[in-house]
């Protein structure tokens, strides 16, 4: 009997085949305030997820929701110009449908990017984190369920999450670009609510030093298909109980719009390298 999850993943793949047949090799996930840079690329095609019978729709301010289909330079890419998150009422399966969708489209490399909390006190907003590993106790697996043995194995390892050669390649744009960059662990939170000064004390203990709500969940379904990972983190803001301001998603969008140019340029040649090592 087919896995429902694969039926709608052939569906949709069938979908879209009629639609392009434009073959992705780096799949990159632009979090909350960097939709901009989907406008960057030398578009192909634009494929909106309430197209895809079968597909989730983001719902957030902020995330257009659309596949984008380019080139920067020759480098074919697939962009989701804004993700779907677990709080929005939507499965874990549902959650990363598009991933997995991207992989059977023929990425071999997912790049994720998000707006994040600084847990760590040596982090400022503005700040980029180069995503070195994730804590991944506080969300559902999106693997619960029956196994797409199409796409992965059961029990997949998690040791190398974030592939060693991509994020020397992220590191190596940075300093070509002569831009700072962090590095540290990211935690996965379901959200919607932003977290309380004790569940950021709890996390900092924890080894943490950033806090979201999307991203590790994207990871361990690409991992589990057999994608290279790697990914950026914007510190959009202090973690709560680190500063006297409180927390909106109207000030994460403003935080991440006035870092716009910078992860922009970064985001280009850290492709760009990236392109270099897989190609």
């Amino acid at each position: 009997m087919k896995n429902k999850m694969q039926s709608r993943l052939d569906k949709c793949l069938k979908q879209i085949r009629k639609r392009t047949d434009f073959v992705p090799k780096i799949a990159l996930v632009l979090g909350s305030g960097l939709g901009r840079f989907a406008e960057s690329v030398n578009i192909e095609a634009t494929i909106s997820y309430n197209e895809l019978d079968g597909s989730p729709v983001s719902t957030v301010e902020g995330h257009t929701g659309r596949f984008v289909l380019g080139y920067i330079d020759d480098i074919p890419l697939i962009i989701m110009q804004g993700r779907v998150h677990y709080y929005e009422g939507y499965t874990m399966e549902d959650v990363v449908l598009p991933i997995r969708l991207m992989r059977l489209m023929g990425a071999e490399v997912l790049f994720v990017t998000n707006a994040s909390g600084g847990i760590n006190e040596n982090f400022a907003a503005g700040d980029f984190m180069l995503i070195d590993d994730h804590i991944s106790l506080f969300i559902p697996s999106p693997l619960i369920g029956q196994n797409l043995d199409k796409l992965g194995t059961r029990f997949p390892d998690m040791t190398q999450a974030y592939d060693a050669e991509l994020k020397k390649a992220i590191l190596d744009a940075a300093t070509q670009l002569n831009q700072d960059i962090k590095r540290g662990v990211y935690v996965q939170l379901t959200g919607p609510a932003y977290e309380t000064p004790a569940e950021i004390r709890a996390l900092r203990a924890l080894g943490a030093d950033a806090v979201g709500m999307s991203t590790v969940c994207e990871v361990i379904a690409a991992r589990h298909c057999g994608m290279r990972v790697c990914g950026i983190s914007c510190v959009s803001n202090a973690a709560a109980g680190l500063s006297a301001d409180l927390l909106s998603h109207e000030d994460v969008q403003k935080a991440m719009s006035l870092a716009g140019e910078r992860i922009q340029s970064l985001l280009n040649q850290s492709i760009k390298n990236i392109w270099e090592i897989i190609n």
